[in-house]
């Protein structure tokens, strides 16, 4: 309960950085996935273990990312700190079969290799929070409507699985996600 506890501190500090896009939510973005993997694996939430290593993974990009532009693929943005934008219309045929492949690859080895009771709730938080995290780091202003999805599925699944603070903590972020973009729909339309 301690580290889960602790877990949330660091994810609400997350979210504020979040919000007001500051380049330090990604420091926030190594602590808090380090602290969850615990908590996932005692908890039998496979999924949501094997995510975390994806987040500290992205995080050191999506840092690279907003400080520098920098792309996995294609040319490295000339543009300083990567501006808050709309995803391009391109990119969602490739977002949505990134969402359809890591959904079922997901669910068929929780299904077949682990005891996860929630196979399926599981799998649809985990695969969705994947392309948000793409989306984050790309600074998508979407991406807040990815994660308002996220968080109110995985309140209810916390709830279900007994982890209370972590799911006030994602009832949190559902409300906030609302917020957050409000603010960098502001921040767009400001520079």
């Amino acid at each position: 309960m301690t580290l889960e506890l602790l877990g949330t501190v660091v994810g609400v500090i997350y979210l504020w950085l979040e919000y007001r896009a500051s380049i330090y939510l990604w420091i926030a973005g190594i602590v808090m996935p380090a602290i969850y993997i615990f908590i996932y694996y005692d908890a039998g939430l496979y999924a949501d273990f094997g995510i975390n290593i994806y987040y500290l993974l992205i995080a050191l990009y999506g840092w690279l990312a907003w400080k520098t532009g920098f792309r996995l693929w294609g040319e490295k943005l000339d543009v300083g700190e990567l501006p808050i934008s709309h995803a391009p219309k391109r990119v969602w045929p490739r977002i949505a079969v990134a969402y359809i492949v890591a959904q079922l690859f997901i669910a068929w080895i929780l299904i077949n290799y682990t005891d996860s009771t929630v196979p399926l709730a599981d799998s649809f938080t985990t695969a969705l929070s994947i392309v948000g995290m793409w989306m984050l780091a790309r600074k998508y202003i979407e991406q807040w409507w990815v994660w308002c999805v996220v968080d109110v599925a995985s309140s209810a699944l916390y709830i279900y699985k007994e982890l209370y603070f972590t799911a006030l903590l994602y009832a949190v972020y559902a409300i906030i996600a609302i917020f957050g973009y409000r603010k960098w729909k502001k921040m767009m339309q400001h520079g």
